[in-house]
């Protein structure tokens, strides 16, 4: 609440008759010059001014920010909501449990903990693909989803009940950013305040990086771990710098042949290239009018693929357009254009805006593309894509290359039946010629390993396997799902497809998740939805499935195959992630496309495959049917969009978006202001980071005699760090589970388990492709054990283990980018429970670097230019670490000093850059983490 006024801002605006209380940005020198991002900046400061914590200097500071200047005021930013998925999501509700008895504990009120900013959860992080390319599939899985899951969602539903503030949306709704966009959304917020109502700019963090799907709708936000959505939840601003604001130009359309996805994928590409990291990227120019709110949506939800804190559009006309067509109502819409256009937040392209950096693309040099095969930044054109495979392959296996064609791998060879597995019918053999795509040699191509492998399923399916087979297609994710021209593209081109004769392949897993079931309603009223199905692509559930590595298991046989014999297979998915392992652990190498190529690479079977020149089949007359013959025409597709969607769909849809179905209400529930732990749950249990908590926090220490827990190089990313996916029977986590009575079928995947802080921490740093430089070739979960004779290799869990026995602190080394990827509380929270004091890196990305001091884990840089390797580091030498305690003062220094003491008993001795970067981060690291510190602040 704000106590003081210093610009006398606060005034009233009046909306057809209703007044509201707003606070002008008028009353600050140099607003109008504003980004906008930096406009919603500047009226949260002068809402919560409070002469401490926000001050007339800080407001005065965002009016007079220099563009060209490196960031270095920090503000207190008071986040309007909270927004949470279900992975990250259990974990907050979890701590906020545990924080009631804790308050308890220390001599405080238990209800005291509530969520003082509104907080709400869509559960769309559970379903996995464990039906598919049948009509039963949603069904299916949305039963097994619900036997998985269940404890997780009983205690979801005592939150609800519990919490204050506090609303769930239960599962099989949508995916949580395209709820979020859909309905959830305000662009403005309304809250009464004192007996007033006040309006101000629609502000929210996430539990989930793509929470900058919202940028596209003018919404100010970006993900944020667990722990700092908590301490928001809770009243707690978040300290940051005021930042650089990339400002980008938009002109031109979009090309007939290309589309949105291709887009953000080129846009993604250049700013990862340009460098974005800790900044606000903002649109503008004539061309972003024409740029419609889905595309919008689809390019801000990229923004952690290229690095950006937000992605930025300003409020215009195409914002309120969508606004109506989602069911939100004329007193809404009218609140929305008089607040942007009062406040002087309304797109104007004709406006100079103050901007650091400056970018253009004109949108009609965009060209088809796919992005893989393990970062999204790494696009490929559709043009340029067979000969990149081919070249990238040899990175995966190590096989000889195929010279059966003059050292050209057939195209078919994923697709061709060796002679000796020819069908036995003359008919199917005439099929198989039919089907069977074409060698292409109209100029040389890089030769490639090729292994093909015949397979015969139980359905009588009989196929051959080969390197770069296309294993899984799906249409999934937040990126695509929300985008409806996309996805009817997808559609049509499913429709063109059909009708000229064409089939998926036999080995294709291929499934669609929409984002929501508005998707459902439009794919059925246009009619396009028969089609997909007829080529493999039913709808198994509404969530994020195959993009966050729910993918489910590959059939039986496949997956053996696939294993026995170590093909590379691939995955093509209309995601925004494709790191290494994530997909599927049976997938070495996975492609990101758009809708409509996602279907047609389920047609061609293989990423060995050149669609300019290599036809997809044959029609009824025998004639080559090319990807150009069946490509939705999108004057069709806009044509079908104003034909097949409408507000109804969304409001009748939305109405009930917090019910639930049967499923969800027939859960038994537990009551109560304390939640009543389950010794016995192996996915829910009380988390143990306030055990022996004392109400004052203990002084900081230097750290001493630390060994390195890993070694790793660069672009290790929160995947590689964070448990996720599915884990087997002979790792720690499975160990864990088999000793508590779990079942090997009933594991579940570790996101699902995120509530339970044991099975977390035995996943940290587990990741089947992560390389740990203490061991020689070798990937997975693995460390030296110096506590052991000769330091043998173990698994990272079971040394971590033993250290904290012998009382030794750890140190993780690192290169560039380290923590890039999604926002995971459990990448920081595990780090800091298997001992990790102090992360010593190249580079950090912006929100992995603020969850370890979150946990109260020191977060350190390099000297400028050393690395590990250049200051001779070999991860075998014990360390120590001095200066930190300067922070016992309330003064953070700007570097310690690293003693590294080799076996021969010589050193290395570097200054390393300490990077807690603001006030607010040292109150949190001198107090143990971020919850420590509010908790006692709150008794206090």
């Amino acid at each position: 609440m704000s106590t003081v006024d210093s610009f006398g801002a606060k005034g009233v605006l009046n909306v057809n008759g209703a007044d509201y209380e707003i606070f002008r940005l008028n009353t600050v020198e140099g607003y109008d010059s504003l980004p906008y991002s930096l406009k919603v900046l500047l009226e949260n400061l002068l809402r919560t001014e409070d002469g401490a914590n926000v001050t007339a200097e800080h407001i005065t500071a965002i009016g007079q920010w220099d563009a060209k200047a490196q960031p270095n005021t920090e503000i207190q930013f008071t986040p309007g909501r909270v927004l949470m998925q279900d992975f990250t999501g259990v974990p907050c509700v979890v701590d906020l449990a545990t924080m009631r008895e804790a308050v308890a504990d220390l001599g405080g009120n238990p209800d005291q903990i509530n969520p003082l900013a509104p907080a709400e959860m869509v559960i769309d992080h559970s379903v996995q693909i464990d039906s598919f390319g049948n009509s039963d599939a949603i069904e299916r899985n949305m039963d097994i989803e619900y036997q998985r899951n269940g404890e997780r969602y009983q205690f979801l539903r005592w939150g609800q009940m519990a919490f204050d503030d506090f609303k769930v949306v239960p599962p099989g709704m949508g995916i949580v950013h395209q709820v979020n966009i859909e309905n959830l959304a305000r662009v403005v917020m309304t809250r009464e305040i004192d007996g007033v109502l006040r309006a101000y700019p629609d502000t929210c963090v996430g539990t989930d990086s793509h929470t900058t799907m919202e940028n596209g709708l003018g919404v100010l936000g970006w993900g944020v771990g667990g722990i700092e959505a908590e301490a928001a939840m809770l009243g707690q601003p978040i300290s940051m710098l005021i930042p650089r604001v990339v400002g980008f130009k938009l002109s031109g359309e979009i090309p007939a042949g290309a589309t949105a996805t291709d887009v953000v994928l080129t846009i993604t590409q250049m700013l990862r290239e340009h460098g974005v990291v800790g900044k606000f990227v903002e649109f503008y120019g004539e061309g972003v009018a024409a740029v419609p709110l889905a595309n919008r949506a689809t390019i801000g939800n990229m923004s952690p693929e290229f690095g950006s804190t937000a992605a930025m559009f300003p409020v215009d006309e195409v914002t309120i357009d969508y606004l109506r067509l989602t069911g939100r109502t004329e007193e809404q819409l009218a609140l929305v254009e008089a607040y942007a256009k009062e406040q002087g937040m309304w797109h104007d392209a004709s406006r100079e805006l103050r901007f650091s950096e400056y970018l253009e693309l004109d949108l009609s040099t965009v060209v088809p593309s796919i992005s893989g095969p393990k970062r999204p930044q790494d696009r490929i054109e559709l043009t340029d894509a067979k000969q990149q495979f081919r070249k990238d392959i040899h990175n995966y296996v190590e096989h000889t290359v195929d010279t059966s064609t003059n050292g050209h791998a057939d195209a078919a060879s994923a697709a061709s039946f060796p002679a000796s597995d020819a069908p036995a019918h003359a008919a199917d053999e005439e099929q198989d010629a039919k089907d069977r795509p074409r060698h292409d040699d109209s100029g040389p191509v890089v030769g490639r390993p090729s292994k093909p492998v015949g397979i015969s399923m139980p359905d009588g399916r009989e196929f051959t396997l080969d390197h770069g087979a296309v294993s899984i297609a799906s249409i999934t994710s937040c990126t695509n799902t929300s985008n409806p021209n996309v996805m009817l593209a997808a559609g049509v081109l499913a429709r063109n497809a059909v009708e000229k004769g064409l089939t998926q392949k036999p080995w294709v897993k291929t499934s669609i998740a929409p984002g929501s079931k508005v998707v459902t309603d439009y794919y059925e009223k246009s009619g396009l939805i028969e089609y997909l199905e007829k080529i493999g692509f039913f709808v198994v559930g509404y969530g994020c499935t195959t993009c966050i590595g729910n993918s489910g298991p590959l059939e039986e046989e496949i997956s053996q195959k696939v294993q026995d014999e170590d093909l590379a297979v691939t995955s093509v998915l209309s995601g925004n992630r494709n790191f290494e392992g994530r997909i599927n652990p049976d997938v070495k190498m996975n492609y990101l496309a758009s809708p409509p190529l996602v279907v047609a690479y389920a047609l061609a079977g293989t990423m060995d495959f050149d669609f300019e020149n290599e036809p997809l089949g044959q029609d009824a007359d025998g004639g080559d049917v090319f990807l150009r013959d069946i490509w939705p025409d999108p004057v069709e597709v806009q044509r079908i969009i104003d034909e097949s969607i409408d507000t109804q769909m969304f409001t009748s849809k939305y109405d009930t978006v917090f019910d639930g179905d049967h499923r969800w209400t027939a859960l038994d529930t537990p009551e109560g202001s304390t939640f009543a732990w389950d010794e016995s749950s192996t996915y829910v249990r009380k988390a143990p980071y306030f055990d022996g908590m004392q109400l004052e926090a203990s002084p900081v220490e230097d750290i001493t005699d630390a060994r390195v827990l890993l070694k790793l190089g660069d672009s290790v990313t929160t995947d590689h760090i964070s448990p996720a996916g599915s884990f087997k029977s002979d790792t720690p986590a499975g160990r864990y589970l088999l000793e508590n009575g779990v079942e090997r079928k009933n594991f579940n995947s570790y996101g699902s388990r995120r509530g339970n802080h044991e099975v977390m921490i035995r996943g940290t740093f587990a990741n089947i492709r992560i390389k740990n430089e203490l061991l020689d070739d070798v990937e997975g979960g693995f460390t030296r054990d110096f506590t052991q004779d000769g330091a043998p290799q173990a698994y990272v869990y079971d040394a971590a283990m033993n250290y904290q026995e012998a009382g030794t602190p750890l140190v993780v080394l690192g290169g560039k980018e380290y923590g890039s990827g999604s926002s995971r509380d459990w990448a920081a929270k595990g780090t800091k429970l298997l001992g990790v004091r102090a992360v010593i890196t190249e580079s950090f990305e912006r929100i992995h670097r603020s969850n370890l001091i979150g946990m109260g884990v020191l977060p350190l840089q390099f000297p400028e230019g050393e690395t590990a390797d250049t200051l001779g580091l070999t991860g075998f030498e014990t360390f120590g670490i001095s200066g930190i305690t300067a922070l016992n003062e309330g003064t953070t220094p700007e570097t310690v000093t690293v003693t590294a003491t080799k076996e021969d008993g010589t050193e290395v001795s570097f200054d390393a850059v300490v990077r807690i970067d603001t006030p607010g981060e040292a109150d949190y690291y001198r107090n143990g983490g971020i919850l420590q510190y509010v908790l006692r602040q709150l008794v206090k």
